[in-house]
């Protein structure tokens, strides 16, 4: 008899997952904040272009809610524009927070919503469960299909010129996360595979986290991989497919919720300083390290790769090893089929770099922790190697 393993379990308390959602915004905002007047929206200047902003803002006005925007938000958002942004929300006197973007815009949302209004600084939340007091009422509408953001309960701020920190607290879930496959049809094929990779990575690493890992977040897991490898492709090169959209949409959902609660490892921790100094995206930056790291994990992990290679590859057989084997190669391939780079080399590492990769590595103990193989600097040097 299985003894189940005690756990507990947090997400975003209501999701709505519907194409064309975002057009009846206000309603639903109405319905769930019935108090709310003025709404901060939170983005970037290239999804501001779109122009796929304002029916949604012409939703909020149709049911008495006033909207500014901050546009100001960058990728791997620095602490200057989290500190602007909350400066805005005050003076504006915002009493909701909107998400409208990718992880960045999202990040940026979270932090506003619990900075606007009280005296607590930035600095001092950085680590895990040190936000104080309650925050606005948040909302997250993800335009790409990757980050997971919209359900959990972490944001990352650029601290310095290569180096990031988190901020991870329960303030942080979101009241409400609305997805709409709507917002995710411009979308290029290289940002559409570069997303859907990480929040494969995502449930792949939910799915090993030597800590936390749970029966929730297992499930979880396992119904993301399944969307996202289902549809990536499609996506990518159908990219006005509606229903290959929501269904990568979905799939990163589940993957954030999978690992918000079981949280990720070693392909994450060498990925953020592929992306700190080479500015590399970060789904990118995990794609190129990731079958490398699910090769260094094989000795600790061949029994929960191999169950996952039924959601990805269902068609595989043989012993564990097989099928471990073949979850890797269809890894590999998907990133081959989509065109995205598959080297460091490609984004501008080279071999000269790979000292600095593996120092900046070992500094991510957040994440080396939750790997299901313990991972030296030697390793990570190693990794990366194979990797250029």
């Amino acid at each position: 008899m299985t003894r189940l393993p005690s756990f507990s379990f947090s997400t975003v308390p209501h999701l709505v997952s519907q194409t064309g959602a975002v057009q009846h915004l206000g309603k639903l905002v109405a319905e769930r904040f019935p108090a709310v007047r003025r709404a901060l929206i939170v983005t970037d200047p290239g999804f501001l272009r779109t122009g796929l902003i304002e029916a949604p803002r012409a939703s909020l006005a149709a049911n008495g809610i006033h909207s500014e925007i901050f546009a100001e938000v960058v990728a791997d958002p620095p602490e200057a524009v989290v500190r602007a942004a909350a400066d805005y929300a005050g003076d504006q006197g915002v009493d909701l927070v909107i998400g409208f973007g990718g992880g960045s815009s999202m990040d940026v949302a979270k932090l506003i919503a619990v900075l606007a209004g009280h005296d607590q600084t930035l600095s001092s939340m950085y680590g895990i469960g040190n936000v104080r007091g309650e925050r606005l009422p948040l909302v997250q509408i993800p335009t790409t299909a990757g980050t997971g953001s919209e359900v959990t309960n972490i944001a990352i701020v650029t601290t310095g010129e290569t180096t990031k920190t988190g901020v991870v607290a329960s303030q942080l879930y979101a009241d409400m996360a609305i997805l709409d496959a709507e917002l995710t049809l411009g979308l290029p094929p290289m940002v559409t595979a570069a997303t859907g990779i990480d929040a494969m990575v995502h449930a792949i690493e939910a799915y090993t986290s030597r800590h936390k890992k749970n029966p929730l977040s297992d499930g979880l897991a396992r119904q993301a991989l399944q969307l996202l490898s289902r549809h990536i492709i499609t996506a990518c090169e159908h990219g006005d497919d509606l229903d290959a959209r929501q269904a990568m949409l979905l799939g990163a959902c589940l993957a954030g919720q999978a690992f918000a609660n079981a949280p990720v490892a070693a392909v994450h921790a060498l990925a953020y300083p592929i992306g700190g100094i080479f500015h590399v995206p970060h789904g990118l930056s995990n794609s190129l390290v990731l079958p490398h790291v699910l090769h260094f994990n094989l000795p600790a992990a061949t029994g929960l790769y191999a169950e996952l290679a039924r959601c990805v590859v269902p068609a595989a057989e043989g012993s564990d090893e097989a099928r471990a084997e073949a979850l890797i190669v269809a890894m590999q391939q998907i990133a081959k089929t989509t065109g995205i780079e598959t080297t460091l080399q490609q984004v501008g590492v080279g071999a000269e770099d790979l000292d600095r990769l593996a120092d900046d590595a070992m500094l991510q103990t957040r994440l080396l922790g939750n790997n299901p193989r313990e991972l030296s600097r030697d390793d990570a040097y190693a990794i990366y190697a194979a990797a250029l």
